[in-house]
């Protein structure tokens, strides 16, 4: 696959689900998009939709506010997206200390827990302890996945702030591994 297609959701559509007693973040009625596919009903979870009552809330004018004028970066902290490959510095190499959450600052991972892969995104081998909690996502087709339908077989673990919502990526296997694969538009160092 040529780099320019490469996505994280591309990577993540060809690997296995996971297990079914991951436990999800928790979702109300209006903090989801629920898909029927073949039977089955399946919950994505989007932020901005959520009202949760996470500790730290805000408006969508004072989130705009809080992360700045870049539509991107409210897109993937606030929509759920993911960020193209390469497109942050923090993917390259571990950086002492912690990474926190760019939305409201929350220490989420150190940085001895980074693990090197040369795909493009942000990797740890865990969080910190209640630092992060899990939804679901699903294919997306602006990330080359058009006409994937949403199942069971489709589905990934999606990694949020527990204290604000903020998308901050995937729970994936990669190379052997179970690693979280993470934006480095959603992370800043401490």
């Amino acid at each position: 696959m040529e780099e320019s297609n490469l996505t994280r959701r591309n990577l993540l559509a060809s690997t296995t689900v996971l297990a079914a007693g991951i436990a999800f973040a928790p979702h109300s009625a209006t903090a989801q998009t629920t898909v029927r596919s073949g039977g089955q009903s399946i919950a994505i979870y989007i932020p901005e939709e959520s009202d949760f009552p996470y500790e730290v809330t805000r408006t969508e004018t004072e989130w705009r506010t809080h992360l700045g004028d870049d539509d991107f970066v409210y897109d993937i902290l606030r929509r759920a997206q993911t960020e193209r490959p390469k497109t942050t510095d923090l993917w390259r190499e571990a950086h002492d200390g912690q990474y926190l959450c760019r939305g409201c600052d929350l220490p989420l991972y150190e940085g001895h827990w980074f693990q090197p892969l040369d795909k493009g995104w942000v990797f740890f081998h865990h969080a910190i302890p209640n630092a992060v909690m899990f939804g679901l996502d699903g294919p997306v087709p602006e990330y080359g996945q058009a006409g994937m339908a949403l199942n069971t077989q489709t589905a990934m673990g999606e990694i949020h702030c527990r204290r604000c919502g903020s998308h901050i990526g995937h729970h994936v296997p990669v190379e052997g591994m179970f690693l979280h694969c993470l934006n480095g538009t959603a992370l800043k160092l401490a």
